[in-house]
């Protein structure tokens, strides 16, 4: 972990150090014992996500300072919550810290956390901040789902839909594999992928925006492109069909890729963390998604017609 000359959490205490996350990220709705949200119009829906960032397993402060970490931290409770169809409009912060941790570590998590929030105009409502063995950053996202359409579900693509994405798809494991080989001195040319791992893109509305205007099933690549397309497959009962050209891995990628003797291929088909949304839909591709295959009768995730040459991805255990 970095290392600072300022106190630590341990030093300051519990109280002085939430104080701290608090004047990062400040909310009236934040310190009573729970907060209290207000619907945002009549006919709306609560959406809840969590998800947990576990240092030395989901980031690493060698190479991602901790405002990086808060941002990943909130991108990807953010796009579970957009996923959905859904506006994300408030998020619970939990801390599990070693006491020794440098209170500019926690400070610089609030700052990545609240950064993130103000994009979406979102706020941080609650949390809470306990002493543990190593870095755990976790955070309860709560969406708003409005109007009367149905929200975005795994198991809702139908035959002859369009496959759509919003996003870029396996930069942020070509990212990933750099810094694990290079660490903080990746060469200066692969910025673009090493900032899709450290603070992946995660464009505010777009979950909004493609339930508004069609689709029907949505997810977000966090575990990787074939990993999620197969669960929607098999809840949808389906074929979902890419077209290979249009996932294929871009310049950069393939030069990273030569660069560290890995297929591109493999980021693309199994990297996951590039929170990528995913959609079905047949009506016009929505503002901000292209179109990357189609949706057949049959099982199971093909590209172009064959099994894809990947078909790993990630795994908690």
């Amino acid at each position: 972990m970095s290392t600072s000359a300022g106190p630590t959490i341990g030093e300051v205490g519990e109280h002085a150090a939430i104080a701290e996350i608090l004047a990062v990220a400040p909310s009236t709705r934040n310190g009573d014992d729970a907060a209290v949200l207000s619907h945002a119009t009549p006919n709306s829906r609560a959406v809840a996500t969590v998800d947990m960032l576990i240092e030395g397993r989901h980031f690493n402060l060698e190479w991602s300072s901790p405002e990086e970490v808060g941002h990943k931290a909130i991108v990807q409770n953010f796009a579970d919550i957009q996923a959905m169809g859904a506006r994300p409009v408030a998020a619970l912060l939990a801390i599990s810290a070693p006491p020794h941790t440098p209170l500019d570590v926690l400070r610089g998590l609030a700052r990545g956390v609240a950064g993130r929030l103000d994009q979406f105009s979102a706020e941080l409502v609650g949390g809470d901040l306990t002493a543990g063995d190593k870095l755990v950053v976790s955070v309860t996202a709560i969406g708003s789902l409005g109007g009367s359409l149905p929200e975005l579900t795994l198991n809702r693509a139908k035959v002859g839909q369009r496959v759509v994405v919003s996003g870029r798809i396996g930069d942020s494991a070509a990212g990933l594999a750099l810094l694990q080989r290079y660490g903080r001195d990746v060469p200066a040319e692969f910025t673009e992928l090493v900032a899709a791992h450290r603070t992946p893109h995660l464009a505010p509305g777009r979950g909004m925006i493609a339930r508004a205007t069609g689709a029907t099933a949505m997810t977000d690549n966090s575990d990787g492109l074939i990993v999620d397309l197969t669960t929607m497959a098999k809840r949808s009962g389906v074929n979902i069909d890419l077209h290979r050209d249009a996932i294929a891995p871009h310049h950069l990628m393939v030069k990273a890729g030569e660069l560290l003797g890995i297929d591109p291929w493999e980021w693309v088909l199994t990297g996951g963390e590039d929170h990528t949304l995913m959609a079905t839909t047949a009506e016009d591709v929505p503002s901000g998604f292209r179109p990357i295959g189609r949706v057949l009768r049959g099982s199971g995730v093909t590209i172009d017609g064959t099994p894809p040459e990947y078909g790993t991805g990630w795994v908690s255990f």
